[in-house]
């Protein structure tokens, strides 16, 4: 599937209240970044900072705003695994799978907060709550397995107690 198509197939169904505040844009991108196209991928982050994803709406008027082709927006939005094109959760669940979370029961926690929350790696829950993703390293081998809850780090997690973090999230 090309990009173009991929981009298209974004649903924002997932998100019907969506709607995009061109004057808010406007802000990000004239006031807090000057117009600067050096800036793309600065205002970029601020954009998914307000969406919690980058929608193809503002994706095509930062494009308009810039003078920049949209193809190499796109580029960057894809390039960085930080960038989502997709609706994302209110709270972001990285499970680390690194070698020593890994061998401390990391893929046991995954599986224990799949079925507590019904969905897969990647995924996000029906009511847009949580995101689930899985990254190689948190930082914190020692104190693993490890899961991060939006900038919340979560040490020595078991698998039988994997979803009792989720709940001050909910």
């Amino acid at each position: 599937m090309s990009q173009a198509a991929q981009l298209k197939s974004v649903s924002l169904e997932r998100v019907p209240s969506l709607e995009i505040d061109y004057m808010q844009l406007d802000d990000i991108i004239e006031k807090e970044f000057n117009n600067d196209k050096e800036n793309l991928i600065m205002i970029l982050q601020a954009i998914q900072r307000r969406y919690n994803f980058l929608p193809r709406p503002a994706l095509a008027y930062l494009s308009t705003k810039l003078e920049v082709p949209f193809s190499r927006i796109y580029g960057v939005a894809t390039f960085y695994s930080t960038f989502s094109l997709e609706p994302r959760g209110r709270n972001i669940i990285s499970i680390c799978l690194g070698t020593a979370c890994h061998v401390r029961g990391g893929e046991r926690v995954r599986e224990r907060i799949e079925e507590t929350l019904n969905i897969c790696d990647g995924e996000t829950t029906e009511d847009q709550r949580f995101t689930l993703e899985t990254v190689r390293c948190l930082g914190g081998c020692s104190f693993g397995p490890m899961v991060k809850i939006n900038e919340d780090m979560h040490g020595r997690i078991s698998s039988d107690k994997a979803d009792k973090i989720l709940d001050p999230y909910k």
